[in-house]
């Protein structure tokens, strides 16, 4: 078995597309489109300046209110048109359901991403424990 050690991975046809073909060997995938670009792991119940656990491209994060946080990007996505995935930890017995509204008239932009968590009531809620992870183009 070969071992490849290296930094840097460019292209041969365009430095910032590398393209690996699937198991079956019949379909391709862009490495650069199939990486997550930002994902985060926080704690909505710590103060604004600790509630960020573990992250990838994430600058900050605000809070805006109770259940009512945004993430400011490191680094910029290309546009607000990009896809968000996200999940809320359970709190004891009360479901929690984190919402992702990339509504032009919300805030989203290329920089950030508003996110509420609500409990099963529809209240918004602090959770202990949300994820989002992200994909699309940087800027």
């Amino acid at each position: 078995m070969s071992t490849l050690i290296t930094n840097t991975f460019t292209g041969k046809t365009s430095a910032g597309s590398i393209v690996v073909t699937g198991e079956g060997g019949s379909t391709t995938t862009n490495l650069q489109q199939g990486l997550a670009k930002v994902w985060v792991k926080i704690d909505g119940t710590q103060s604004a300046g600790s509630m960020i656990q573990d992250n990838l491209n994430v600058g900050s994060m605000t809070d805006s209110a109770t259940g009512k946080h945004i993430i400011n990007f490191t680094n910029n996505m290309s546009s607000a048109h990009y896809s968000s995935t996200a999940m809320a930890r359970q709190d004891g017995s009360d479901d929690r359901a984190i919402i992702i509204s990339q509504e032009e008239d919300d805030g989203t932009d290329a920089s950030n991403l508003p996110i509420t968590t609500q409990n099963d009531g529809g209240s918004y809620v602090d959770t202990a424990g949300a994820c989002v992870t992200i994909h699309g183009d940087l800027a």
